[in-house]
């Protein structure tokens, strides 16, 4: 987990230098400051933590399901581990997959800001920034929670993945909920499914969140429900982001642009990408 904080650290200092180092036409997050950047993430944790206070009634379409099988998971957690067993060589094979693939997401924002500079492809360095910043917000999310839960690990204690089980004379015991791996898997999911809505798009991205869910039960880094809480917080921090921040989830934007005569206001209306 600290390996994927730093990286993403990295990842972080290094997308700001390269938005730093190039020119821009609008205020958003992008080449021309990294001001904004550290301004959105910090607008996306007050809005994320204060969600809980907007919950409409056609929330509860997917919160009441979502609280459910989180509850039904805690509860059968520590079974469904014993009929899991032990198995050294599975669970190192599916670490290392889990492992491989967060970090590949987590370094594909900097990749793809990458090729976007030299393609000049504006849309793909947009949702690389976009693709980053949710992976962020979903690490600074998830490590609050992990410390503010303090649940253990299936190969700590007795492995019933216990709650602050020594009280808090040794806080923090474990950092078992929510699977920080699983949040970042589909955080960026989520806003490359939204960034590029084709049906294809959308079955290799969540097949891979998928993957990387199941392979964090397999590898006994998790419980059940340490999986399913971690993937739709993630969910939920990706689709945060895509409607709060893309072009693309909005009919009409307006931003500024450098013209010969000065600064404008540029309209983009958004018709669909096909």
């Amino acid at each position: 987990m600290y390996k994927l904080f730093r990286l993403n650290l990295l990842l972080l200092c290094l997308l700001c230098a390269k938005l730093q180092a190039q020119t821009t036409s609008n205020d958003e997050c992008g080449p021309h400051s990294i001001k904004p950047c550290f301004v959105h993430l910090a607008q996306d944790q007050v809005g994320i933590i204060t969600s809980p206070f907007r919950i409409s009634g056609r929330d509860l379409l997917w919160i009441a399901p979502f609280g459910v099988a989180t509850g039904l998971a805690i509860d059968y957690d520590a079974h469904l581990m014993r009929d899991l067993g032990s198995n050294p060589d599975r669970e190192d094979k599916f670490k290392k997959f889990s492992d491989y693939t967060t970090y590949a997401a987590s370094a594909a924002p900097i990749i793809g800001y990458g090729i976007g500079w030299v393609k000049k492809d504006d849309y793909l360095k947009e949702s690389s920034v976009l693709a980053g910043e949710a992976t962020l917000d979903a690490i600074i999310i998830n490590q609050g929670l992990k410390y503010a839960l303090d649940r253990e690990r299936p190969n700590q204690g007795d492995g019933t993945g216990r709650f602050w089980p020594h009280g808090p004379k040794t806080w923090p015991d474990g950092q078992s909920m929510p699977s920080n791996h699983c949040m970042i898997a589909w955080s960026f999911a989520r806003v490359v499914a939204g960034q590029y809505n084709a049906p294809g798009t959308k079955i290799a991205v969540y097949s891979l969140a998928t993957a990387v869910s199941v392979s964090r039960v397999l590898s006994r880094e998790h419980f059940p429900s340490d999986v399913i809480v971690g993937s739709g917080l993630g969910y939920f921090i990706g689709s945060y982001v895509f409607h709060r921040r893309s072009r693309e989830a909005s009919l009409f934007s307006l931003s500024t642009v450098n013209t010969i005569n000065g600064r404008g206001m540029q309209l983009d209306i958004n018709f669909g990408r096909h």
